[in-house]
């Protein structure tokens, strides 16, 4: 160990205490942390700048079964669907490199092809990540920016236009009635459509009519189902299939367009 210019109490130091004691798990350092085992393959795929839809199974296999062995050796504790999509990228691999008998070729091309599920999850992931990252870079109220309320006598005779602040503005109030709403944390899967949100709201709108901005949405679903139907509502406004618009009272509302 070079320990020139070490100095400990404007003494010099030059050599380790002889019963100095560090722990082998004191030097290690994990600078990747995942969301989730398709968060660690997508970082595996980006990271060779591979196309996702010619996915090397067999390398990529080798990559992410190698991140879980590292893991266990630190004895840091896994969460099931990692070793569970360990599990499903070794069937994977295991279906490419063994030869088929004839009368499993035929059964498997009625069947689902696993590799072909996989990229369709990475790809509907990919996207849902991008979109969070994208609504997470615009500015948001207590973190980037504070809103100050201003009294005002004058009379508006025509009805305030909707502003992106004010859409920003809904949305941290979403998020602070969904936080409040949540008592207990349920972990479980969500297949989440945005196309889907989409139909949802017009025929939410085509059966009531105008509809208040906040009553579009129900906070007891959670922050990934705010997510989409905020960005399905934003959608739906951007192709001229709603309008929204505000009262008098800074009330937001969503119609149908004419």
């Amino acid at each position: 160990m070079n320990t020139t210019n070490i100095t400990v109490n404007n003494q010099p130091f030059d050599e380790l205490p002889q019963d100095l004691f560090i722990p082998p798990e004191a030097l290690q350092v994990f600078l990747e942390m995942f969301e989730g085992p398709l968060d660690l393959l997508l970082y595996l795929i980006r990271k060779q700048n591979i196309d996702i839809l010619q996915i090397p199974i067999a390398s990529i296999t080798n990559q992410y079964v190698a991140y879980i062995h590292a893991m266990q050796e630190l004895n840091i504790e896994l969460a099931s669907e990692y070793l569970l999509m360990a599990a499903v990228l070794l069937e994977i691999k295991s279906r490419i490199l063994l030869p088929k008998p004839k009368q499993e070729e035929v059964d498997e091309d009625n069947e689902l092809d696993p590799k072909q599920e996989l990229i369709r999850r990475l790809i509907e992931y990919e996207q849902i990540k991008q979109a969070a990252q994208n609504l997470n870079e615009v500015p948001q109220a207590l973190r980037d920016f504070m809103w100050v309320d201003i009294a005002s006598d004058d009379f508006i005779v025509d009805p305030p236009q909707v502003k992106p602040e004010d859409l920003q503005k809904a949305w941290h109030t979403l998020l602070i009635r969904s936080l409040t709403a949540q008592t207990e944390h349920h972990i479980k899967k969500q297949e989440l459509s945005i196309r889907e949100h989409m139909t949802n709201i017009l025929r939410m709108l085509r059966e009531s009519g105008c509809r208040n901005f906040y009553s579009l949405f129900d906070v007891s679903y959670g922050i990934s189902y705010l997510v989409v139907n905020f960005i399905a509502i934003l959608e739906l406004g951007k192709e001229g299939m709603v309008v929204i618009n505000k009262d008098e009272e800074q009330n937001i509302w969503v119609d149908l367009a004419a």
